[in-house]
This record gives structure tokens, sequence and C-alpha cells, in this order.
């Protein structure tokens, strides 16, 4: 089959940055300059400039045994040093480092010397327990301080963590404790969602259940976080409260080093098949271009800015950009436990008010929503602290980019999309503020000193004005270091579609537009193929939500007889329009729309008015099970959904 993808959709729109942005932006261009000088000196420098290293390294990357990689291998550091101690000492201990916000409405200040002494605290707390270097702890936590807590403890005794979303179930929970073999959970009594408490504990002691063999062999404590006030079973000698520990833990604990290469975390790719598939991440690689892209790509200034990602830490979106990246560099950032529109639709933009957010850090699917909500709802705030917005977890349509920046940018702020993967470790491929004139739904160019391109199915380039398969043609600091006790699974899942090559296979497609820049056209999964064309899921949904009666629009392909397969359409619809219009005419009006905007070719088979989509909690969505109702099929595991309810009604509908 061929790997070129039929580009259907033109986006010609620019946005320069301002000369204002310009003059006080972190990057430049002369970044690119240096790194296509000399690329591992490069990195080098960064490694230096931007991190303590208590035994400095002399070599930067062994790439001797691909593709497994060392970087600064023979150097020493403390992640939790450099993400913490080091400001205090610098005499930033009094700035703000989280501004904590619950849905409930309470709130907490923590300083840097504040979170410093709470995390040595939680360091003591594991060494008490007999956790050190090399133990697996399993987090599995609501989105509160004492995630980041307990992560950076882990760190600071060379321990690997293991971050669970607290949306999974006690198999998926299960399934993870018996891989990493974890010798401690540390989790909650619950966590607010949606007005309500939702309970976290009883999912533990349900995967710790006797079964005979598995976690329950391994783990031998549970340290519970009070937050929901909840009711618990105890277990006598395995459960144990997070603040008893901590009362009793002294403050004074000293980081020392370990080596560049010490495991960090292993995180487990969501909406995998079978065994769940543990990615591994180490230290001083890792932790360089966390705090690079933090610097240069969002933008940070430690001094100034207040930045908000609102990823949940069971996701590596907040590992890099709310655990790691921007407490490494000493950043102020918000917090926030609840829903979008908990308890009114406009939470969000209350919070941006409250604490003067500068920077926004977010998903597609969330702006969406927004959309679909109306314009009105933001505009009741002052959103005018907001001086960059960015997006992360998929592509973004254009329709969306441009309502992101009018809206909630106010016609002027710059966007950066940024693409990159758990398994990347950090963002790979994004314009640069102040340097990268913009295009409405392109990432557009690899970082400074990262090597990406996009290929045929031999691996050979494409020309630009084409498509094909996203790759990584040589190895970059924050990449995944192998699948967790699965050497041969990371090496066939990864590196060996292009093994001649030595290249990194996304699992993306993606296009080259005139320019050279890069547009990513979704998973190649997801490539439909329509009598002969490969049509990219990703165009049409842009199409469809380019309609101004449409919030959001999920496409898959489905059997046909006549085509091989056929488009599908999942279409949500605006508040304001389904009050004037009927569910059928619109769909009728869609279907002439798309085939308008990209050619009769994509003209949708079917659209279906729905009223939600089937999402992770995380906001991804979950089109194989999109795919189930379009061809007729029973639907899938729905466990990871955040509404498990959705899949029966869209099914209902569509009978």
């Amino acid at each position: 089959m061929s790997s070129q993808i039929d580009h259907l959709l033109d986006e010609n729109r620019r946005f320069a940055p301002s000369a204002e942005f310009a003059a006080q932006a972190n990057g430049t261009a002369e970044l690119y300059e240096r790194a296509a000088a000399d690329r591992e000196g490069f990195w080098a420098d960064q490694a230096r400039e931007l991190l303590h290293w208590h035994t400095p390294f002399t070599e930067v990357l062994d790439w001797s045994n691909p593709p497994f990689a060392k970087w600064f291998g023979d150097g020493e550091l403390s992640v939790a040093y450099n993400c913490l101690d080091r400001h205090v000492e610098a005499g930033n201990g009094d700035r703000v480092a989280i501004l904590f916000e619950g849905e409930p409405g309470d709130t907490r200040r923590i300083t840097y010397a504040e979170l410093t002494a709470e995390v040595k605290k939680a360091a003591n707390m594991l060494e008490s327990l007999g956790i050190g270097q090399g133990d697996r702890v399993a987090i599995y936590l609501p989105m509160i301080p004492e995630a980041v807590i307990a992560m950076l403890a882990c760190a600071r005794v060379g321990a690997i963590h293991s971050v669970v979303f607290g949306g999974f179930s006690a198999d998926s929970l299960r399934s993870r404790l018996d891989d990493a073999a974890a010798r401690l959970v540390i989790t909650a009594d619950g966590g607010y969602r949606k007005g309500k408490v939702s309970p976290l504990k009883p999912a533990v002691d349900q995967a710790l259940a006797d079964r005979g063999t598995g976690a329950q062999e391994t783990v031998e404590h549970v340290v519970v976080v009070r937050r929901g006030g909840n009711d618990v079973a105890w277990t006598e000698d395995r459960d144990l409260w997070w603040h008893d520990l901590l009362d009793q833990a002294s403050a004074e604990h000293e980081a020392r080093p370990f080596p560049a290469e010490n495991p960090l975390y292993i995180l487990y790719t969501s909406g995998t098949t079978g065994k769940p598939k543990g990615v591994v991440h180490t230290s001083g690689g890792y932790l360089t271009q966390a705090v690079f892209t933090n610097k240069y790509i969002l933008d940070i200034h430690p001094d100034t800015d207040v930045f908000w990602c609102t990823a949940d830490i069971g996701w590596v979106t907040g590992h890099t950009y709310v655990a790691y990246g921007p407490l490494a560099l000493g950043a102020t950032q918000v917090m926030y436990e609840g829903t979008p529109e908990t308890p009114q639709p406009g939470r969000w933009w209350d919070i941006v008010q409250k604490y003067g957010v500068t920077i926004l850090y977010t998903a597609p699917t969330a702006i969406r929503s927004f959309m679909k909500q109306g314009r009105q709802i933001p505009q009741q705030y002052d959103l005018s602290t907001l001086r960059l917005l960015g997006s992360v977890g998929e592509p973004i349509n254009p329709e969306a980019w441009i309502w992101y920046r009018d809206i909630i940018g106010g016609g002027k702020t710059p966007i950066v999309d940024t693409w990159w993967q758990t398994e990347t470790g950090a963002t790979m491929i994004a314009p640069m503020p102040g340097v990268t004139s913009t295009k409405p739904g392109s990432a557009q160019v690899p970082l400074p000193g990262i090597s990406v391109d996009v290929v045929d199915e031999q691996g050979n380039r494409v020309e630009n004005g084409n498509g094909g398969l996203l790759v990584v043609t040589e190895p970059w600091p924050s990449m995944l270091r192998g699948v967790w006790g699965d050497p041969e699974r990371f090496t066939e899942t990864y590196w060996a579609k292009f093994a001649d090559q030595g290249y990194y296979f996304a699992g993306d497609g993606a296009r080259k537009d005139e320019d050279g820049d890069i547009w990513l056209l979704g998973r190649v999964d997801d490539v439909m193929n329509v009598s002969g064309h490969r049509l990219s899921t990703t165009e049409i949904e842009s199409a469809l939500v380019a309609h101004e009666a449409t919030a959001e629009a999920a496409v898959v392909g489905a059997k046909d007889d006549t085509t091989g397969e056929a488009v599908v359409a999942f279409v949500i619809l605006k508040e304001s329009y389904l009050a004037v219009h009927t569910p059928e005419g619109l769909a009728t009006q869609l279907r002439v729309w798309v085939s308008e905007q990209i050619g009769p070719i994509a003209r949708p088979r079917d659209i279906y008015i729905v009223g939600e989509l089937p999402k992770t909690r995380s906001g991804k969505i979950m089109r194989r099970l999109l795919r189930d109702v379009a061809d007729g099929r029973e639907v899938g595991d729905t466990t990871t959904l955040a509404d498990t309810a959705v899949m029966s009604i869209i099914s209902a509908q569509v009978k």
C-alpha cells in the first residue's frame, strides 16, 4: 500500500510574531544556527546551561548500541535538586511554585521553600518504608500538590515512579502494578470531580486483592492522602496515612546525585491492547529537553510569568509540563484539580482571571468543547494577561486554532502547536514564538537539535507538498530508553519498520507543505482508503469543524462494498444552531459542505449528529469505538472513557 496520504485542504493564513513579542522572547533564530552547526554540542551546551550537575559529564551521546541511547552518561545530577533546592539556594525560596485550586474552591499557595521542605519530608518517608534507588512506586492520585510532591520525592531517593491516571480502573491499575513489580502505592481516599468525590482507595484495594500471584506479593504498603474525606477500608500493617508519616518525618534531607541514565519514571501508554507498554525515561537527557522546551517553546520567564498546563499528571504532558520542566526552570504555575465546567462553564477562565495566567497550554479537544458552548462564556472574563497559548495532544484544526487565538488570545496572542508523544518525552515539533510565523493547524518545524522527516514506506524522503510517515532520524535527549522489562518489544514497536535507516517511527502520518513545514495528519491507523485514495481523518474533521454550525467532529472509515472504505462522521453541533435547525437538515448541509471544501471523494457517506463523543479523561477521542459502531460490531472495551455511558447513547442514535 502506498504511504502517500492525499492532501486535500489548503490553509493560507499566516501570523508573524509582533516586534514587541519577539523583543522579549527567550528563543532566537541563533538557536537553530547553533544546533545546525553542531547538534550534539548544542545539546551539551543546553544541559550545562539549564541544569546543575553534581558530576559534570564528558560524553554527550553514546549511540554505540542503537536503538538504546545514553545521553550525558558519565554525568551525575539530582532531578529533585534541579527542581527545588537550587532555587532556594539562589534566594528564590519565597517565589510561588504552585498556585493550587481545588474543584470545591479551596486554594493553596506553595512557595519553592515550602515545596522543597515537603519533598524532603516525603523523601524521608519513602526511605523509612525501605524505598530506595531502583524501587518502583505507583502513584494513583488526583490532580493535587501531593502528586507532584510524591513524584519529586521518588526522584530525590532514586526510586522510579509509575503514575497511573486516576480515571483508570482497578484492572488497569493492577496490570501496571504487576508489570512494574511496584513496592509501594501512593493514593488518596478520593478526589473532586464534577462536584462529587471520586473514590480512589477502593480501586487500589481491588487491584491488590488476593490473587495468588502478582501485585499483592510485591506491594508492601499503601500510603493514603486524605483529600475527599471519604471513609476507606483499612488493611492493618499495610495501609498508612500520608499526613501521619509526613508529620513524623524530618524536613532535612540531602539530595544525592544519580547517574544521568538512572531511570526517572515508567509511564504506561493508554489505549493499548493486551499487556500495557511501560515507556521508560531516564534523568539527564529528559530533564534537559524538558527545561529547554519550557523555556524556548513555551517562552516561560520565571520572574514574571504565571504558567498553566491543564494536563493531568497521569499523562506525559503532566510529567514534562507540570512536575518537572516548569519547576526545574523555577516558574510559578497553576494546578487545578477539577473539570472545566464545574461548578459553571467558565471555571477555567475564572482561574485565568484570578491568578493572572500569562501562558496557557491545553488540548484541542478542550478548545473545541469551549467553541461548542459559545464565545459569550469566555468573553465574560478578563483574559488580557494571556500572552502565549499552546496546543498539545492531537492535531488542532485551523478553525479551532483561529478561535483560540481570537476569543481566548484577544486576536493577538501567538499560538505554539506542539507535536510530541509519551515516547519522545518532550516537544519535538513546534513553532518557536518570537521567531516563527505561525500557520493555523501546523506544528511547522522541528526544534533546534531535533531531526525529523516525512518518508514513504521504504524510508525515502518525500518532496515538499507530499505526505507520508513521520519519522525521527537522529537520537534526541528526552527519548524513551526502552519498554520496561521488554527490550524486544521496544525495538519491534518503534524501530523495526525503518531498521535499515535507524529511524524512529512515530506511528503518525504527516505532510510537508511547499515551505517544508510539517502538518500532522493523525495516526496512520486512522487513515482511510476510499476508492484507492488515502484520506486523513484529520483533514475531513477539520473541514467539518470549519462549518459555523459544528463544534466538534470525529471521522472514521467504515467498510463499504463499493469504495472499500467509506467516510463516516460523528458530529457535535453548537448549541445555538440546534435551537433553530433540525439535525437532519444540518447533516445534509455538512455533507455538501465537505464536498465543496475538499471534494466529492471526501463526502461522508453517513453523518450522525451526537451529543458527545467517546473520550478518555485526558480528552482523547477513542475512534476505535466509533469504528465499531460504524461497522455494526459490538463496541469494545470502554473502561478508559470519562463517561462509559456515551457509547450506549451513540449506538442507540445510530441504530
